[in-house]
């Protein structure tokens, strides 16, 4: 194996110089890039600018003993792509600050941001700025997306309407499922070191979690498809959270209806192994990063054979409180249970 560069030998500004030197950058209102005291972007007349910060911790947010550091670069930039996604705008560029434990290599380092250029690449994003230091504790990264959209046109939480259909797109509760894989592989690794992983059978739900995809096409589809969402939020705590977001942003009440909600195969299977609901990790698992909206009823059919746009249920007056709709035709009041910061 080949000697491993401690971060020490090239210090910030050599590290600098030699992640950047595998930046390419495709956007036309990138007018300058990495290299000076900040970025130029220039915008182009009628769009306006939409912003999004995301921290990822080690710790909080990922794990590095399952985590690849590729992987993890990706993410970092597709969760905050996916916030660009649900204002239905388009990501543009992206700044991204790195604090780094002495522990880390230059070729860790590499690794990370190679993960970053492919999200860049899949996403058509330019990296142009951003920071690093040191860090006394875990790897801490903050990414900072910036997006265009039309003067006007910017998709808020606020403006569903009583009636409005809710949709969601792909399936939910993979990354959850992903999550209780991954942790149970890990302990039994700690108790036995010799152990082999094993994720063969949970390809699905590991990649959900690991290597997660912001839903820009989906925005892109819509556009053509002459769909424009009254509301959107993407789905990164849940979604039971974020129908409540939705809700009380846009003054509304709701009805989930639990049998509509989108579950893949992989994710029922494994969720009956972990002898888990999978409703409830489709409600409050979170990590799935695909887009919840809302549409006027007058554009059903627009996306009704839409393949990876499920219909869940429909606003409500705001008297009607948030409910999820069982089955049998209960109606319980709809609670988010996932992950608190705080």
């Amino acid at each position: 194996m080949a000697d491993l560069t401690p971060l020490s030998q090239l210090g910030e500004f050599g590290l600098i110089r030699r992640l950047q030197r595998d930046i390419t950058l495709t956007q036309a209102s990138t007018i300058l890039g990495i290299g000076d005291d900040a970025a130029i972007l220039a915008p182009p007349a009628g769009q306006e600018v939409v912003v999004t910060t995301d921290l990822l911790v080690e710790g909080v947010h990922f794990d590095l003993s399952f985590s690849p550091l590729r992987h993890l670069g990706y993410k970092a930039v597709a969760v905050n792509v996916s916030d660009v996604a649900a204002m239905f705008a388009t990501p543009t560029q992206i700044v991204v600050g790195l604090s780094l434990p002495s522990r880390f290599t230059v070729e860790a380092v590499e690794e990370l941001y190679a993960g970053m250029r492919l999200a860049c690449e899949a996403y058509g994003v330019d990296l142009v700025g951003g920071d690093t230091t040191g860090s006394r504790g875990g790897l801490v990264i903050s990414v900072t997306a910036l997006g265009q959209v039309a003067a006007g046109q910017a998709v808020r939480r606020s403006g569903g309407k009583p009636t409005d259909i809710l949709c969601v797109t792909g399936d939910l509760g993979g990354a959850y499922l992903g999550l209780q894989v991954l942790e149970r592989e890990k302990q039994a690794f700690l108790a036995d070191p010799e152990t082999q992983p094993e994720l063969e059978n949970y390809n699905y739900v590991v990649q959900r979690q690991l290597k997660p995809g912001a839903r820009l096409d989906v925005v892109y589809e819509l556009r053509e498809l002459g769909v424009h969402p009254t509301a959107m939020l993407d789905i990164s705590d849940g979604l039971a959270s974020e129908v409540l977001h939705l809700c009380a942003a846009s003054g509304t009440g709701a009805r989930v209806f639990s049998e509509y909600l989108p579950l893949a195969n992989p994710t029922l299977e494994a969720a009956a192994e972990f002898n888990l609901d999978p409703i409830t990790a489709a409600l409050n698992g979170g990590e799935d990063y695909e887009l919840l909206f809302t549409i006027p009823v007058a554009d059903h059919a627009k996306i009704k054979n839409h393949p990876d746009i499920t219909v869940i249920g429909h606003l409500t007056e705001h008297d009607d409180a948030v409910n999820l709709i069982t089955k049998s035709g209960q109606a319980l009041p709809l609670r988010a249970q996932g992950f608190h910061h705080f």
